[in-house]
C-alpha cells in the first residue's frame, strides 16, 4: 500500500470515527411531554434550581444535510478498495469492491447523521425563587418537562 493510499484510509477512518463518536440520542424517553411531579425532593435554598415548564426543539441542525453520507460514501469506497486489493482481487474487483463500500458507507453515514442530528433545544425552568428563564442546548441530558434541574453555566442539568 502507498503512502497516499495510507493517508486517505487514515483521514477516512478518523472523519468514520469522528461521527460515530457522535452518534447519541438526544436523551429523552418516550415521557417527554408528560410533566413528572418532583414530590419535595428540591433541597433547601438552591438559588439557581428549579422545574422544567416546557422544552422546545429548534429547528436545524449543525451539519448540511448530507455530510454523513459524502463522508461514509468516501470511507466505504476507500475501505472497499483496500480491503479488495490486499486480498489479491483483480481491478474489476477492486472497482467493484469500492462501489458497494461507497453505498454502504453512505447508508451508514447518513444513518449515524440522522441520529446526531437532533438539532437544539429550549429549556424553560421556573427557578425556586419565582423567576423563570430559558436556557438553549444541544441535548437534554435526561431532562424533561416536570425535571427539577439546576441552571449553571448557562445550561440546565438534572439534579
Amino acid at each position: 500500500m502507498n503512502t497516499q493510499n495510507l493517508r486517505l484510509l487514515g483521514i477516512a477512518a478518523a472523519a468514520t470515527l469522528a461521527l460515530a463518536g457522535c452518534a447519541t440520542g438526544p436523551g429523552y424517553s418516550s415521557g417527554y411531554g408528560n410533566p413528572q411531579p418532583s414530590y419535595g425532593n428540591a433541597p433547601a435554598n438552591c438559588y439557581d434550581c428549579g422545574t422544567v415548564t416546557r422544552i422546545e426543539q429548534l429547528a436545524g441542525g449543525s451539519a448540511p444535510s448530507k455530510t454523513g453520507a459524502v463522508l461514509g460514501g468516501i470511507v466505504g469506497a476507500v475501505a472497499g478498495h483496500e480491503i479488495s486489493s490486499h486480498t489479491g482481487g483483480s481491478k474489476g474487483n477492486q472497482n467493484v469492491a469500492a462501489v458497494a463500500g461507497a453505498v454502504g458507507g453512505a447508508i451508514a453515514g447518513n444513518a449515524i447523521q440522522n441520529r446526531t442530528d437532533g438539532g437544539r433545544f429550549n429549556v424553560y425552568v421556573r427557578m425556586d425563587d419565582g423567576r423563570t428563564t430559558v436556557v438553549t442546548q444541544n441535548d437534554l441530558g435526561g431532562i424533561r418537562e416536570g425535571s427539577y434541574v439546576r441552571v449553571y453555566n448557562g445550561r440546565a442539568s438534572v439534579r
